[in-house]
């Protein structure tokens, strides 16, 4: 199989140069230049056997055995390399291809997503303990694509500007109007909302540990009247909302059942209200979810394309009124993240496991790289169940998040 995997690197690596240490101690180096450069150690036979049949799964699981190991650079400038060589041979080798298609072919069942599976799905990520997304998230644990100006603004300051974002789009022109938040995260937006717009939200989330901390939050900061938060799924709302926000939620809802998400923001929609969704997509067409993200990190989880997703608010008789993309904000806001998990990574270890922390570097590494060299972006669309429910002119937006940004604190 070595000789197999040589081949294949023979023909991938054309950006750059790879040298790869083998299992018996031998070193090959493949490509030419210098603008990429990075090495790797492969420990055994059978990680080469498994990188040959399987690589998207195979390369994250041997990085947490420590059977694949940098040498000479650090994961994102190994990923980066091997990113930026598959994309250039079209989504690299023959087997990769074989794979996406055929993953395409199952993607339905894979996204089958009833209310106790996305429960499940849910709590395998959210559950986690709350030390590890407060040791690299922002202070107010935003955990979705922060909004960037300028591209120097820290991670606070990008989250704090993400939801003025929001809430300009949402038109809080007036007190006491209803919110919805499908997908309420640990609170932050529903109770910026809340303090700052004087709206009253309610936030639902499947995730326990996440229920438990807005509400702790809500009560801290004397909004409990304000905030209600429940464990509840979209499907089972029956309420009327004068806003509906939904914030990196719609990734995990699954294509099949995007007709049942929209008729419930429809349902919930007051006839004169406005709704935004925010989720990550791809600017490339459909897919399919990464093998190994779906099975560590986000099972059942999928971004669409906006051609997956626009046809399904078209049947509901919702009205678009407003797409906006947001190309590398993910990417700035993912690169925060990992340098504060690294800067963290003694501490995370202290309460998680030498395998758990490869596994999040490696997530963190190969999401950031989805966004800078995979064609995934971050899409916001604005609907409405009336043409006259948004101004005639996009002036609004800047003009409210500067009012906000006057009164507004980071958390």
């Amino acid at each position: 199989m070595q000789r197999v995997l040589a081949q294949i690197l023979e023909r991938l690596i054309v950006e750059g140069r790879l040298v790869v240490r083998w299992p018996d101690g031998r070193e090959t180096a493949y490509g030419k230049g210098d603008r990429l450069s990075a090495g790797v150690a492969i420990k055994d036979a059978a990680t080469v056997r498994r990188l040959v049949f399987n690589p998207s799964l195979a390369l994250g699981e041997a990085y947490m055995a420590g059977t694949v190991v940098p040498i000479g650079c650090n994961l994102y400038e190994l990923l980066d390399l091997l990113v930026a060589n598959v994309m250039a041979a079209g989504n690299g080798t023959p087997i990769m291809r074989l794979r996406a298609r055929s993953g395409r072919l199952v993607r339905r069942i894979m996204q089958y997503n009833p209310a106790p599976r996305a429960r499940r799905n849910a709590a395998h990520h959210y559950d986690l303990s709350g030390r590890l997304y407060a040791l690299f998230l922002d202070c107010d644990r935003q955990y979705s694509c922060a909004y960037f100006r300028h591209g120097e603004e820290s991670i606070d300051e990008a989250q704090a500007a993400k939801k003025r974002h929001i809430a300009a789009k949402l038109l809080l022109d007036r007190p006491e109007l209803s919110v919805l938040d499908i997908g309420s995260g640990w609170g932050g937006l529903a109770l910026t909302l809340a303090r700052d717009f004087r709206a009253r939200v309610f936030g639902i989330t499947l995730s326990t540990e996440q229920l438990a901390e807005s509400r702790a939050r809500a009560a801290a900061l004397g909004l409990a009247e304000r905030v209600r938060f429940e464990l509840l799924d979209y499907r089972a709302l029956d309420q009327r909302f004068d806003r509906i926000v939904s914030v990196g939620m719609f990734e995990h809802v699954g294509i099949g059942h995007y007709d049942a998400f929209f008729a419930a923001v429809r349902r919930c929609l007051a006839p004169d209200g406005i709704a935004l969704l925010h989720a990550i997509g791809r600017s490339d067409g459909p897919g399919v979810t990464n093998r190994w993200i779906d099975k560590y990190i986000f099972p059942g989880g999928y971004c669409p394309a906006l051609s997956e997703v626009l046809p399904r608010i078209e049947r509901t008789g919702l009205l678009v009124t407003d797409v906006e993309i947001l190309r590398l904000h993910y990417a700035e806001t993912l690169a925060r993240w990992r340098l504060r998990f690294l800067a963290n990574r003694e501490a995370i270890t202290g309460f998680t496991e030498e395998r758990f922390c490869r596994m999040w570097e490696f997530y963190l590494v190969a999401a950031e790289l989805a966004f800078r060299r995979e064609g995934h972006m971050v899409f916001q669309i604005q609907l409405a169940r009336s043409l006259d429910a948004v101004p005639l002119t996009r002036d609004y937006i800047p003009d409210a998040e500067r009012r906000a940004a006057r009164t507004q604190s980071l958390v």
